[in-house]
């Protein structure tokens, strides 16, 4: 899509000049025997009514090679035709007035047009969805709607980004803008204010709204997440879904799709849940499409499934004018995402992660009562992808009729990928005393999974599958370790020692175990203790080792996740005085010290050796259908 191709041959959109009103001699004869006033009025409105046919008869522009209006030859006055959906599939004309071109408003030799819209946008100003509406003057291609001005203009002004710089987007491959719009760097992105009087008081240009739309969503995930889309400048709606976007499969009529002016979508979620967002297009040459002409998430090289979508409604309002619509069919993949707009091409699928999400709510009887499974596919990136799980797994615990503020959840998952083990997890959730609801608890810890997998410094996880069921349990099933006994405080090495546990659950009777632990053959004489605890205190150390090893591999950082205790067990161990050496995704017990020097010495300064002073020697686990917390120690006497 080089500038000299667009060039060539065009389709010209300029409306045809309205026919002569051959009944002007009949108003020349009322003017000599009605008089003046009369004879206007019946002039006017019979050239009205000869004009109107004509301007219907302007056809909307096709895919195709365009000429191209460089923002050089932009002139005040200049009367223009932008193109946009306000509802239903097919876009319609809307007048422009040009005001102006400010030069170097988006950086050196990055102009902004300025106009006047006009027609059905004159009632419900520049709305977000309508960014990539292209805009066409005498026969032209002249750029994008792209900006609006202010909230509470009368006028509907916008800001058209001129072609020849979206085009540009095509002369990139894989470098990635530094200030990319993701879930981590929110804070960096502010609306854009343009020099002159365009930025006095209530005054600047600022990037139209991109809608968006979340389909199957209950309003509280909305008003959850919500102010971290709104910090990135992404509005967020609720809509639909038409019943063909699921995964990355095509329309089965993707030739024909995304013509200049219909509403495209980018899909970060499909199946019964759908996230997309909305935008125009401004380019087709039959092949490749640009559209928005601004950027969505500004990430450079993606690989995004694109959508056509139609517009239920097209809201009016001089504070926060908005498209309402949903995507339909997916139609090819956005592979750039520039500052100066988005590029696709048709017929191509885009991978995405097909998810299972299972919800199942148990009686007191421990009988499944009800059960729903979700199933949708998610976008690839590597920190869109761990937020996204994070914001489905939140919305399927929410709006259930089973919700009660005593109720805790059990989790299970398990991750299949090409080339590493299967991630196996396991958690629970009841509710606390810290202000955190446990669906977004759990939703946290689930997403920390995924960010440790798409942020390895190694390798990128090529993800085949994500299943996921979580049982919502009555009552608030918690319990601390209170103490622990045993009748015998010296044994042998190699024999077995009853211990009795005591835990206090929330609300009921102290509950009592008996763990037997069987102290290993030659352990070493002396004093030693025995540690009864939760799953966070034997996790703790590997988390810091984690944490420190920058250079993990996939491999390993699998392996180290599997490793972890989960929180509705309550483990055993036996402690004594001798170091615990890290190391990458290992674990060495009792690592004597001239073996700890000799791999401190050989090892790289980006590959840390952590040690903790004593070894804790898991010796056995009890389950429990509660989340267990806290510890407890025993002394005793090894002889």
């Amino acid at each position: 899509m080089t500038p000299g191709r667009v060039r060539r041959a065009g389709v010209s959109s300029r409306r045809a000049p309205a026919p002569p009103c051959p009944i002007i001699f009949t108003v020349l004869f009322f003017t000599r025997t009605l008089g003046r006033r009369c004879a206007s009025i019946f002039a006017f409105s019979a050239c009205l009514a000869f004009a109107q046919p004509a301007a219907q008869t302007v056809a909307a522009p096709k895919a195709g090679p365009v000429a191209i209006m460089p923002s050089s030859e932009v002139k005040a006055g200049m009367k223009a035709t932008a193109w946009t959906v306000f509802e239903g599939a097919h876009p319609e004309a809307v007048p422009i007035e040009i005001l102006g071109v400010l030069k170097n408003a988006w950086g050196p030799r990055q102009d902004i047009i300025i106009g006047k819209m006009g027609g059905r946008a004159e009632r419900t100003n520049v709305a977000g969805g309508m960014s990539g509406s292209p805009v066409y003057a005498g026969g032209k291609l002249m750029g994008a709607v792209s900006l609006r001005m202010s909230v509470f203009s009368p006028d509907a002004i916008c800001g058209i980004t001129p072609v020849e710089q979206m085009i540009e987007i095509n002369d990139f491959d894989s470098s990635k803008p530094a200030s990319a719009r993701t879930p981590d760097q929110r804070a960096a992105w502010k609306p854009v204010a343009m020099p002159g009087e365009f930025a006095s008081a209530a005054g600047s240009l600022q990037w139209i709204d991109t809608p968006l739309v979340l389909s199957g969503f209950h309003e509280s995930t909305l008003r959850e997440f919500s102010p971290v889309f709104q910090q990135m400048g992404v509005q967020v709606a609720q809509g639909g879904a038409g019943s063909s976007l699921r995964g990355s499969a095509l329309a089965a009529d993707w030739r024909s799709a995304l013509q200049p002016g219909d509403a495209v979508s980018g899909v970060l979620v499909s199946g019964d849940l759908s996230v997309s967002a909305m935008g125009t297009v401004t380019y087709n040459d039959g092949k490749r499409v640009l559209a928005f002409g601004h950027p969505f998430l500004n990430l450079g090289p993606i690989d995004m499934p694109m959508a056509r979508s139609e517009v239920v409604l097209t809201l009016a309002s001089s504070f926060a004018p908005n498209k309402m619509g949903n995507a339909t069919e997916i139609v090819g993949r956005l592979k750039q995402d520039r500052h100066s707009g988005i590029s696709g091409v048709l017929g191509e699928p885009s991978p995405m992660i097909p998810v299972r999400l299972k919800v199942r709510s148990f009686g007191e009887g421990e009988q499944v009562i009800k059960e729903r499974e979700l199933k949708f596919d998610v976008f690839v990136q590597q920190k869109w992808t761990p937020f996204l799980m994070m914001l489905t797994l939140f919305n399927g615990l929410q709006g259930l009729n089973e919700f009660a503020d005593d109720v805790t959840y059990r989790m299970s998952g398990d991750v299949e990928m090409d080339g590493a083990p299967k991630l196996s997890l396991s958690t629970m959730a009841a509710p606390g005393e810290i202000p955190v609801p446990p669906p977004m608890v759990l939703a946290g810890w689930w997403a920390e999974k995924f960010n440790r997998l798409f942020l390895n410094s190694v390798g990128s996880p090529n993800l085949r599958s994500v299943n996921a069921t979580v049982d919502l349990l009555p009552r608030r099933r918690q319990a601390s370790i209170e103490t622990a006994w045993t009748a015998d405080a010296e044994v042998e090495a190699g024999a077995e020692i009853p211990v009795r546990v005591f835990l206090r659950p929330y609300r009921g009777e102290r509950l009592e175990r008996i763990v037997r632990l069987r102290i290993p053959s030659g352990f070493p004489k002396g004093d030693h203790r025995i540690l009864l605890s939760d799953a966070e205190t034997l996790n703790r150390m590997q988390s810091v080792a984690l944490a420190t090893s920058r250079f993990l591999d996939l491999n390993q950082t699998v392996s180290l996740i599997n490793k972890e205790r989960s929180n509705n067990r309550l483990y055993a161990s036996l402690v004594q005085s001798t170091p615990t050496v890290y190391y990458e995704d290992k674990t060495m017990p009792g690592l004597p010290g001239s073996v700890a020097n000799v791999m401190a010495n050989g090892r790289a300064a980006t590959r840390p050796l952590l040690a903790t002073p004593e070894t804790a020697r898991e010796l056995a686990s009890v389950p429990f259908d509660l989340q267990i917390t806290g510890g407890y120690s025993l002394r005793i006497k090894v002889k």
